[in-house]
């Protein structure tokens, strides 16, 4: 190879050339349809405002009910009812029938106790049934309106609970019988004592304090939780209540062999306590999901 020889040098791109076309002026207006759209702002201007509140709601009050939740609601309601009054009349009957009745004297003891089965049955399983039962029931009334039915109602069981109370310990003492040896007395003790703890705190806080409706707003809200837990556990003890004491009732009264023949009177006895179980369900499936305070988002014009 010639070492004289140059090698032929590459071809190189072409220098580009410069725009020189004067600049734009600066009072030439860009368009506003090339420009990305500003962030969504509120305008106070616009008279509106966004604000957190804290409301009561039911879970089900977030949507509107289809026909197949309409059927449902109306066929719970109107089972829960027949039971509630079902179990009342059922206890009557059985007194009736087959305890000769109601009454209280020194001479017929018996009778008197009669009055604390057909007492308790009304008062913690029919009144306190219905008054649970409200907040479902009773969904197109003013909350005012139901506050003031379920006190009614809690109102009617009082007196009921009480008679029957006092009937059976009369009852013992006439009797020489020990009280609140069984499991039934501590069972049914506690509910009784829940029950007034209850119906107290619940006329105190949700109808007294409603004088200062919104100084107290807050802590009405945060006892509504509780006050709905007690109360639908103060139910079931009643419930529990009442299952003990018909099972010691139809022992102490026909006896362990007359009861295992399953008599007409057993089988009666037996109705009342699974119609008590009837109610327990239907009325827990039906107050399952209400209550509870959420925060949500609401939109108000000032005015």
């Amino acid at each position: 190879m010639d070492s004289n020889s140059v090698s032929p040098m590459p071809e190189l791109a072409p220098i580009a050339e410069f725009d020189k076309s004067p600049p734009s002026p600066p009072n030439e207006e860009v368009p506003m349809d090339d420009l990305p759209p500003p962030p969504a702002t509120i305008s106070q201007a616009e008279g509106k405002k966004i604000k957190v509140q804290r409301s009561r709601s039911y879970e089900s009050d977030e949507h509107e009910r289809g026909a197949c939740e309409w059927c449902e609601y109306a066929l719970v309601i109107t089972l829960a009812t027949i039971l509630l009054i079902g179990v009342s009349a059922l206890t009557i009957f059985w007194t009736f029938f087959y305890r000769e009745g109601y009454g209280w004297a020194d001479d017929i003891p018996e009778k008197q106790f009669n009055l604390h089965p057909t007492l308790m049955v009304a008062g913690f399983i029919t009144f306190s049934g219905f008054s649970v039962l409200l907040y479902r029931i009773c969904r197109c009334f003013r909350r005012i309106y139901v506050k003031l039915l379920h006190a009614i109602f809690h109102a009617l069981a009082f007196p009921c609970i009480v008679i029957g109370f006092l009937a059976v310990l009369d009852f013992h003492n006439k009797k020489g019988i020990n009280n609140f040896y069984s499991l039934h007395s501590w069972v049914g003790f506690v509910a009784m004592g829940l029950f007034g703890l209850q119906y107290a705190v619940g006329f105190f806080s949700f109808l007294l304090l409603l004088i200062c409706n919104k100084g107290t707003a807050n802590f009405r809200a945060s006892l509504v939780p509780i006050h709905a837990a007690f109360g639908i556990l103060t139910f079931v003890l009643g419930v529990c209540a009442c299952l003990t004491g018909l099972t010691e009732k139809a022992l102490f009264t026909l006896g362990s062999e007359t009861y295992a023949s399953m008599t007409t009177e057993a089988i009666v006895i037996n109705a009342i306590g699974m119609s008590v179980v009837a109610v327990a369900i239907v009325v827990l499936y039906t107050v399952r999901g209400t209550g509870g305070y959420r925060l949500r988002k609401v939109t108000q014009n000032p005015s």
